[in-house]
């Protein structure tokens, strides 16, 4: 498969998704937000993904539990785990959009997956 020219879904945090492949335990997508925006902040009710970063710079908060999280600086070549129930948001700093590839497992399950939350930024995307 190749990567769809254009989006196929909005993500829950407002993000575009280009729907890859999927498998029995696993799916795979290329999430891309805009150059200076912010998502909204969202938890997963039952999957784990895996993000590797493809384009762009930008900040991704990712707090388990009840604390303040920690925010992480990613760019190109950086891969992060999303654990399941961890609240995340991610941002992309200057003009260039920050894309990654996103492993989600088991496969995504539909619309009801992804609860918004407070974040720890504004978002500018919903």
């Amino acid at each position: 498969m190749r990567l769809p020219a254009s989006p196929t879904v909005k993500a829950p945090d407002g993000s575009d998704v280009r729907v890859l492949l999927a498998g029995s335990r696993g799916s795979c997508a290329h999430f891309e937000l805009a150059g200076g925006q912010t998502s909204t902040a969202v938890v997963h009710r039952t999957v784990e993904e895996i993000w590797f970063f493809l384009t762009g710079r930008g900040q991704m908060w990712l707090a388990p539990g009840e604390g303040d999280g920690d925010v992480i600086d990613v760019m190109p070549g950086d891969c992060l785990t999303i654990p399941v129930g961890t609240r995340f948001q991610f941002r992309a700093h200057g003009s260039a959009p920050l894309a990654a590839v996103g492993v989600t497992m088991p496969p995504w399950p539909g619309e009801n997956e992804a609860i918004v939350v407070d974040g720890r930024w504004e978002p500018t995307v919903r």
